[in-house]
């Protein structure tokens, strides 16, 4: 087990997903000063009402964009190895806890889920017109490689952080994929219609059907 820093927040950060941080408390302002002349990660965690979640991200920061007179930073953090948090520390200004790793277990997702998971990767970059860097199919854990490139909401993000099988994630993110584009395809159509004549006209149904 190893002792680190940890940095609640609303946003959960998956492995390799890279996200942009305003640091502007004087305890997390110490935090990254002390990681970035370390060199050293910290543990970015999920918090909200309940609480923090017990599975947390490895961050590090890989770039750092401002510097204000006042201490503030921004800066750009990237997920690495996900953490167990065991128990909460103290003594530091900031929230502090031993961790241990989360370990994936040797169950590979099926061929058929990959392929559909990739099909629909492409079909939303397609339908949101956004350019979005074409993940490695070949990546260890494809199914955080692809989650990352997509705005999730919070717990579902939780969800596939939380999960050890490849499988099941690739699987479960698939689903997300398939919702993801059916909402944006639906969208477009409903503009579609209201840019024709002002108003969303209802499907008609043939008699009979069902």
């Amino acid at each position: 087990m190893a002792e680190i820093g940890l940095f609640p927040l609303g946003i959960v950060l998956l492995p390799t997903e890279q996200v942009p941080l305003h640091i502007f408390e004087d305890r997390y302002k110490e935090l990254i000063d002390e990681c970035l002349a370390e060199e050293r990660e910290f543990g970015l965690v999920y918090a909200d009402d309940d609480g923090l979640r017990p599975v947390g991200t490895l961050a590090a920061v890989t770039e750092v964009i401002e510097r204000f007179d006042d201490g503030r930073l921004n800066v750009v953090v990237e997920g690495r190895a996900r953490f167990r948090v065991v128990e909460l520390t103290s003594g530091r200004s900031f929230y502090t806890a031993e961790i241990e790793p989360v370990e994936d277990q040797a169950d590979q997702a099926s061929e058929q889920d990959v392929e559909r998971a990739l099909t629909l990767f492409h079909r939303l970059v397609e339908l949101t017109g956004t350019e979005v860097e074409e993940p490695d199919p070949a990546a260890p854990a494809l199914s955080y490689s692809l989650a990352a490139r997509f705005d999730f909401a919070a717990p579902l993000k939780q969800e596939l952080l939380q999960e050890t099988s490849e499988r099941v994630r690739m699987h479960r993110l698939g689903g997300l994929l398939a919702t993801a584009a059916e909402v944006i395809e639906r969208q477009r159509e409903i503009a579609e219609r209201a840019a024709t004549n002002g108003k969303v006209e209802p499907r008609e149904e043939r008699p009979g059907a069902a």
